[in-house]
């Protein structure tokens, strides 16, 4: 089984290709195939999440793309960019991953989303593609914190914090 523990920049060339969904691609470890069949652990740093052009290096020096595999979404239209902001933030106030794009929103099919949507005035069409929704305000995705938590980008927390 081909070993995979670290990233790498962009190459001019790659040896392999490995084509997930975004489920998949926010796993730090995994077990799956290459797209040529051959199977690949994936033992990555907690907390990665693979992106579409991403490259990996093996253990044994090969270069692996990463393809976004195309999956089941729901795209989302709206008549005015007021009606599109309010789709967009009815789905992050679910903390639903969103892909944003010139006019649409795009998530993972539900169709209890896609009828809240139509409710707000909503276009929702089933559609395969692949899914890149946005990585979070603070880079690195949604995190829960404690009262604990030093700042980190957290605007919503409003007492002070002790010093050590």
């Amino acid at each position: 089984m081909l070993v995979i523990q670290s990233r790498c920049p962009v190459q001019s060339h790659h040896d392999a290709e490995l084509s997930l969904p975004f489920e998949l691609r926010q796993k730090s470890r995994l077990r799956t195939k290459l797209s040529s069949g051959e199977e690949v652990g994936l033992f990555l740093e907690h907390g990665t999440i693979l992106r579409g052009g991403d490259y990996l290096r093996s253990d044994d020096g090969r270069t692996v793309r990463v393809q976004a595999a195309p999956q089941n979404l729901m795209e989302a239209r709206c008549a005015s960019p007021f009606e599109l902001a309010r789709a967009a933030y009815h789905l992050g106030n679910r903390h639903v991953p969103v892909q944003i794009g010139e006019g649409w929103l795009r998530f993972e099919a539900d169709e209890v989303l896609a009828q809240m949507l139509r409710g707000l005035n909503a276009s929702v069409v089933a559609i395969t593609a692949p899914f890149e929704p946005e990585a979070g305000a603070y880079g690195g995705g949604h995190h829960h914190h404690s009262m604990d938590a030093r700042h980190s980008g957290i605007i919503h927390e409003f007492r002070e914090h002790k010093k050590k």
